[in-house]
């Protein structure tokens, strides 16, 4: 039996593959301007002591990145007992480090929680939905292994000026 050799098999996918290209929009690509990006500010907790190398936040123009954070009791330096109070100690975490740079829960695009116990899901948007006014940014609840400290949310987000 005669083969046909590759060549004559692979010319047609070739053409085809041209046509379909042709057919396609130009779209223009800018590479950039004389503008320079605007500087990142890395910012930290007030009255943080720790040398872990991360930084709470970064602020990059109107966009802040927010480190993971879980909540944590000030004085016993765990998550608390009460999981609905950790909720509140996570959130409330995240909403003063937005205010230290004139923003609010409400200018979050994106948020991701990390919880070991996915049972708790129900409980955990019971009180994150009274953090915001009106519209609510994309999120995963993501169920993960154990976090640090005990604690049961690791939450972190992207925020823009609006």
């Amino acid at each position: 039996m005669r083969s046909i050799p590759l060549i004559i098999l692979i010319i047609p996918l070739l053409v085809i593959t041209l046509s379909a290209c042709s057919e396609t929009e130009t779209v223009e690509i800018h590479t950039g301007d004389t503008d320079a990006a605007p500087p990142l500010e890395y910012l930290n907790n007030p009255g943080r002591t720790d040398t872990n190398p991360y930084s709470n936040m970064v602020v990059a123009g109107d966009t802040v990145y927010l480190a993971g954070a879980i909540g944590i009791d000030q004085e016993t330096g765990e998550a608390p007992e009460d999981v609905e109070e950790e909720i509140r100690l996570v959130l409330d975490s995240m909403k003063e480090r937005l205010e230290r740079v004139g923003m609010s829960m409400n200018d979050l695009v994106s948020v991701q929680v990390f919880c070991p116990d996915l049972t708790l899901y129900d409980t955990f948007n019971n009180i994150y939905r009274t953090y915001f006014d009106e519209h609510f940014p994309a999120r995963a609840f993501v169920g993960s292994g154990p976090l640090l400290r005990n604690g049961r949310f690791e939450v972190l987000g992207t925020a823009i000026r609006q």
